[in-house]
């Protein structure tokens, strides 16, 4: 019990001395940003868009909120390992009674902790313009949305860690916006299977699918800005959320086995 105490000690000293160099580096210009976003969607918006102002508006928030920290995901997450190592300064860290499983852990935990604040501020701010401008909202559906968009940022963040642990910051980056980016179209890509002619690209695009994350499993922005919930693609609302805390410790567990093996 006193070692899986100080297991956890040691990761919650590195989660914590993560999270307040992003927060203090980053936070306060992304929620100044979003809400310029806001205050342009609002005056913008009703102009072009006469009848459904208000589901746009919802739409453009949460797009805005997804996009502002998967900039976020990206750019720090696939550095965590990457920058300690081109530094050499992980040498001093696992030199000390911390383990490399504990060092991973903590840098995932620290940049999740960054994820829950900046999620909670940005929408707290769309909330308050959407109730200063008369734009009605169902406050349980705005939650649970931004509350499955924490999960796929959590999934993302092992993923740009394990990249960055792979190969280099720039191709990390690379790699995992492209993860983003076609892990939303896994659904398509099996489509395409199915009508597909050619044996070769049926058995490419099944691989893909089975590999890469269905990140549209823990998207509700389209629902939510519809007024209702219908269960995403894939299953109900619980076992969706339970696939991308399975496929997020697989990816941990990854980046683990390769940087244990690492030699620096």
């Amino acid at each position: 019990m006193d070692l899986a105490a100080a297991g956890f000690s040691r990761i919650w000293t590195i989660a914590r001395n993560v999270f307040l160099e992003v927060v203090r580096d980053r936070i306060l210009y992304i929620v100044g940003v979003f809400g310029i976003i806001m205050v342009m969607a609002i005056a913008l918006l009703p102009e072009v868009a006469a009848g459904t102002e208000n589901k746009l508006i919802i739409d453009t928030g949460l797009a805005a909120i997804n996009l502002l920290c998967l900039f976020v995901v990206v750019f720090v997450g696939t550095g965590l390992i990457n920058k300690e190592i081109e530094k050499k300064t992980v040498l001093v860290l696992i030199s000390k009674p911390v383990s490399r499983l504990e060092f991973v852990l903590g840098k995932h935990l620290g940049l999740s902790l960054v994820m829950a604040v900046l999620i909670t501020a940005l929408i707290t701010v769309m909330l308050s313009f959407l109730a200063i401008s008369g734009v009605p909202f169902q406050l349980n559906l705005m939650l649970l949305a931004v509350l499955f968009m924490f999960l796929e940022m959590v999934l993302l963040i092992a993923a740009a860690m394990m990249f960055g642990v792979i190969t280099s910051t720039v191709l990390a980056t690379l790699m995992t916006l492209a993860i983003f980016a076609v892990g939303h179209e896994t659904r398509n890509i099996l489509e395409l299977d199915r009508i597909a002619e050619s044996e070769s690209f049926r058995r490419i695009a099944e691989g893909l699918f089975l590999v890469l994350p269905d990140l549209e499993r823990l998207n509700l922005k389209n629902e939510i800005a519809n007024g209702f919930v219908a269960p995403p693609s894939g299953g109900g609302l619980l076992e969706n959320a339970v696939y991308g805390l399975i496929y997020t410790a697989l990816l941990l567990t990854v980046t683990v086995t390769v940087f244990e093996r690492r030699q620096f």
